[in-house]
């Protein structure tokens, strides 16, 4: 009989590594199903269980993180294709709004800190900037995973999250500019003519109302060819979005809106599906292999009350909005919940921080540890508000 031990030596670490992940998310999944919690829990105890701060199975974070970030462009996409550009527009006031008085109330309560800890104007933006952001791949999957009719509220959530996903490419250039060097003037450019490129697609988009995809009448016979079509559109655009120094997670979701537009929708959902659920959690993984345990233990007090403190905000910002976009106070404190989290994005943001000075190693090592808990709690958050404001998830 084949020794399996041999057989796994000789498939490599890497698969080796995966089969373990796999059992882990598996089990943990299983425990968590009774439970009734999302998976994404699982994702992220695998990550820290298995990570360089935990048992060091797994020790390049780094290759985990690109992963992972292959896994956000394909969750961007599908996040696009349930987009309709007609119905969003009609929605404009809610995403702006929304997303504009998170920006605001963010950036006003980390002044009120920095005021009071003395730190710099730099250093208050981009923290105000980093609570501002939610996460589009916690929300969206905690909406999939809901048992409860889509409804109004889970669009102007959705609405919001895509305006935030905008505007994380002018937050980049402020950071870029506080460290006092400046823009890189071709990367500016190519932003700007990127950005005037999705502009008059959409544009083009909404008049256009529904458009056909080259090939789709063999396509749509050949279940081998649509895998790799759809491969090409998501990251043909997401690349695109690249060249012109924009974000790929952007050049995805306006792949996606146009999917959304023609009538290719359905094939290409079903041939990316298997690849989202796998390159998604990896992401997940790959969050809670951030977190150090040490540094946690050192500086817990400080680090539940960031925590308590992003919450609380985000949770009563976002409801207000909400509320004064004219949803139930029931339906805004829910909304709210979902919205309450620290986004995937913000971790761009504080590394960009970082690597331009703004903020020290630790509050670095802070920020990331504070971003990756507040995705870890989420769905427990929600689940309380639910509770507490009798709505049924």
């Amino acid at each position: 009989m084949l020794n399996l031990s041999i057989l796994l030596s000789s498939l490599g670490r890497e698969v080796n590594i995966f089969l373990v992940v796999s059992v882990f998310i598996f089990v943990i999944g299983l425990f968590l199903r009774r439970l009734r919690q999302p998976y994404i829990i699982a994702y992220i105890l695998c990550g820290i269980i298995l990570g360089p701060y935990g048992f060091k199975v797994v020790n390049n974070v780094e290759v985990a993180q690109n992963i992972g970030d292959v896994g956000i462009v394909i969750l961007m996409f599908f996040i696009g294709m349930e987009i309709s550009l007609p119905e969003f527009v009609s929605r404009w006031r809610i995403a702006f709004f929304g997303t504009g008085m998170q920006i605001l109330f963010s950036l006003g309560v980390v002044a009120l800190l920095g005021n009071y800890f003395n730190w710099s104007t730099n250093r208050i933006i981009l923290l105000g900037f980093i609570i501002a952001i939610s996460s589009s791949a916690v929300v969206i999957k905690l909406i999939e995973n809901s048992r409860r009719p889509k409804n109004k509220l889970d669009s102007s959530v959705i609405s919001i999250l895509l305006t935030q996903d905008v505007v994380i490419v002018p937050m980049l250039i402020c950071i870029t500019l506080l460290n006092g060097k400046g823009v890189d003037t071709y990367e500016l450019i190519m932003q700007i003519i990127g950005g005037a490129a999705i502009v008059t697609s959409m544009i083009y988009l909404f008049r256009k109302k529904q458009i056909t995809l080259p090939f789709h009448n063999i396509i749509i016979k050949d279940h081998e060819l649509q895998v790799f079509a759809a491969v090409i559109v998501c990251f043909g655009c997401a690349l695109l979005a690249s060249f012109f120094e924009l974000s790929a997670s952007l050049g995805a979701l306006v792949a996606g809106v146009f999917m959304n537009a023609s009538d290719s929708n359905k094939w290409l959902h079903d041939s990316l599906n298997s690849f989202r659920v796998i390159l998604v959690s990896i992401f997940f993984v790959s969050v809670g292999m951030l977190i150090n345990l040490d540094f946690m233990a050192k500086n817990l007090p400080s680090i539940i009350g960031l925590v308590l403190i992003v919450f609380t905000v985000n949770q009563m910002v976002n409801a207000l909005s909400l509320r004064l976009l004219g949803n139930s106070w029931r339906h805004s404190m829910f909304g709210g919940a979902l919205l309450a989290q620290i986004g995937e994005f913000s971790f761009i943001l504080a590394s960009v921080g970082f690597a331009e000075g703004i903020i020290s190693d630790f509050t670095y090592q802070m920020s990331v540890i504070v971003i990756a808990l507040t995705i870890f709690i989420s769905p427990f958050w929600v689940g309380l508000i639910a509770k507490w404001v009798k709505f049924k998830v």
